[in-house]
């Protein structure tokens, strides 16, 4: 059996089984809070990652004051290439596109009027 037959009937079987009801997609509320767990690990050391707490790190922004200085969408490339701006000591870390659309779903949820 070829590779693209193989791909193709997973992708149909895996499409039959969320219609069916047995396998749930990922909601909303599951993915930010997958970004939320992401964050704590790889930034709160340096950021605020909450709605009221404090970047431990002088230079380093809370994320929920983010949209201010930029769209939060433009973190998407950031991420994905290894965020190389930011406060000095910040080490680099690329992420993968779930681990993005993640991030980025939990910091839209913190962001300030």
């Amino acid at each position: 059996m070829n590779t693209v037959y193989r791909h193709g009937r997973l992708k149909a079987s895996v499409l039959a089984l969320v219609l069916l009801g047995y396998v749930q997609p990922a909601s909303a509320d599951s993915v930010t809070e997958h970004g939320k767990g992401l964050v704590e690990v790889n930034c709160a050391r340096c950021h605020a990652i909450g709605k009221t707490d404090a970047s431990s790190h002088p230079d380093a922004p809370a994320f929920r004051t983010l949209s201010k200085r930029y769209p939060i969408t433009d973190l998407e490339e950031a991420l994905a290439e290894g965020i190389s701006t930011g406060h000095p000591d910040m080490p680099e870390w690329i992420a993968s596109p779930d681990q993005i659309e993640a991030i980025i779903a939990y910091i839209s949820t913190l962001q300030e009027p």
